[in-house]
């Protein structure tokens, strides 16, 4: 639609590369927010002449006035809110981590409310539940207690509780997906990201080991970007919060596809899983969504022909 304009937060991280590529791949207009103007994902998904239909602005999100006057200028009518600094930085930087994750996302709020935009999409996180033994067997709950085990999984709680308030107060409504391991081309930071850590390391001829075992729901980040732009797209009512799901996936099969792959892999695991359930009931996402699950196997194929493309190139290095 011409009157469309979507701002992502977080652009330069992998899910916000992913989302550029598909907003510019349909024509929307796409203003892009990060602390950098560019990064080396984008270069990777982006071509020279797509990069010239996104709008880069390089913002800080806990700087509201910043973030009003991106709203303003750009006339902001859609929104992705992806921007967050993950588990290891949350850990060693508490108070950023705060500033970023949760007065961040209260300022996107603000200048939504001041902007007259009434909807809006953001991240969330399965890190707002607990370890396994808290909960009965099989798929969690979409509504499952929340149980966070770090400082991002108690800013991801808060920023659920933010969503709630500005539909109680404001009317504007919200939608958050909980993501669990994603991977794909520009996952290269965060807790999860090891099994793709694993599939770059094996196409470039160097070891790795993955510092967790056991099973879980891998998504792709194409997949996971299509999803949130999605739920930005078909405002529903509320603050709702959303379970990602997929086929649960032992990480012992992640490390022999990457072998078949590339048989002389040198890539490792860890026997311990994460303190997290194996899986996450998705049924509310699809009772009111087209839901994107390329199946592992096909995305991680993908991925690490990718990889083998880049390095040929000289695009991307393994340090």
């Amino acid at each position: 639609m011409a009157d469309r304009t979507y701002l992502v937060t977080g652009a330069m991280g992998c899910i916000g590369a992913w989302t550029l590529y598909h907003l510019v791949k349909q024509g929307e207009r796409v203003v892009s927010f990060d602390l950098q103007e560019r990064g080396h994902r984008v270069d990777l998904l982006l071509s020279e002449e797509d990069k010239k239909k996104v709008t880069f602005v390089s913002g800080d999100l806990t700087n509201f006035e910043n973030v009003n006057n991106t709203f303003k200028e750009h006339k902001i009518t859609h929104v992705i809110h992806l921007a967050a600094l993950q588990v290891p930085f949350c850990r060693a930087n508490p108070i950023l981590g705060a500033q970023v994750n949760v007065v961040g996302t209260v300022n996107i709020f603000e200048a939504a409310k001041a902007n007259g935009v009434s909807h809006m999409a953001q991240a969330s996180s399965v890190a707002v539940f607990g370890p396994p033994s808290m909960y009965p067997p099989g798929l969690l709950a979409n509504d499952a207690p929340h149980a966070p085990t770090n400082l991002y999984g108690v800013y991801k709680v808060a920023d659920e509780g933010i969503a709630k308030i500005y539909w109680q107060d404001a009317k504007i409504s919200s939608a958050g997906l909980r993501p669990y391991t994603v991977y794909g081309v520009g996952r290269d930071q965060g807790m999860t990201s090891d099994p793709t850590k694993a599939m770059l390391a094996a196409m470039a001829g160097q070891p790795f080991h993955i510092n967790f075992g056991g099973k879980q729901q891998l998504q792709w980040a194409s997949d996971t970007a299509q999803q949130f732009i999605e739920i930005a797209t078909k405002p529903r009512d509320g603050a709702n919060i959303y379970n990602m799901g997929g086929v649960i996936t032992a990480i012992a099969d992640v490390v022999a596809l990457i072998k078949q792959v590339k048989p002389d892999a040198q890539v490792t695991m860890n026997e311990t899983p994460l303190n997290l359930p194996d899986g996450f009931d998705d049924s509310e996402l699809r009772k009111h969504f087209t839901v994107y699950e390329t199946p592992f196997e096909q995305g991680a194929r993908q991925t690490m022909e990718a990889f083998r493309s880049y390095l040929a190139q000289g695009r991307i290095k393994v340090n």
